[in-house]
């Protein structure tokens, strides 16, 4: 028979049920739902399992939510994204990177996530731009009239 771990009283089970169902966010949801089970009497390795969390790191969620209550079961992302990261382009060169993919690549064709990453490359000095990172504004930056947009 698997120990009963301890869990802190910071909510209800109706109430760890309900933030469980109404989060927006997939991973708020799946710790929500997690501490619920453990409210329910089920064990860390049932609910681990329920949930398909890795049992270490289910007993890490329920240790914070022991200590911190249910801030500590918010997605830290959410919150932390982008803190103190320099954006790759700046505004401007965004402007100039839309402009351009309305014409053509230098080497005809098509833009590509790594066309744009050597763009963005020699407009910036970097030394090396990954080609995830070129497909990331391809993506985010045409407009109408791009080469990208077949309705233009």
């Amino acid at each position: 028979m698997a120990r009963k771990i301890h869990l802190c009283s910071h909510l209800s089970a109706s109430e760890l049920k309900e933030r469980y169902q109404k989060s927006a966010d997939p991973v708020e949801s799946r710790r929500f739902h997690l501490i619920w089970l453990l409210a329910q009497d089920y064990s860390l390795t049932q609910s681990a399992q329920v949930v398909g969390l890795n049992r270490h790191y289910a007993y890490d969620i329920v240790r914070r939510y022991n200590q911190q209550g249910a801030d500590a079961l918010q997605n830290g992302r959410r919150t932390r994204a982008g803190v103190g990261r320099k954006p790759l382009l700046t505004q401007a060169q965004q402007e100039e990177l839309r402009q351009r993919l309305k014409t053509p690549p230098d080497d005809g064709g098509h833009w590509s996530g790594p066309k744009v990453a050597r763009w963005i490359e020699k407009t910036t000095g970097r030394k090396r731009v990954w080609n995830q990172r070129g497909w990331d504004y391809l993506k985010r930056l045409p407009s109408r009239g791009s080469v990208l947009d077949p309705v233009a």
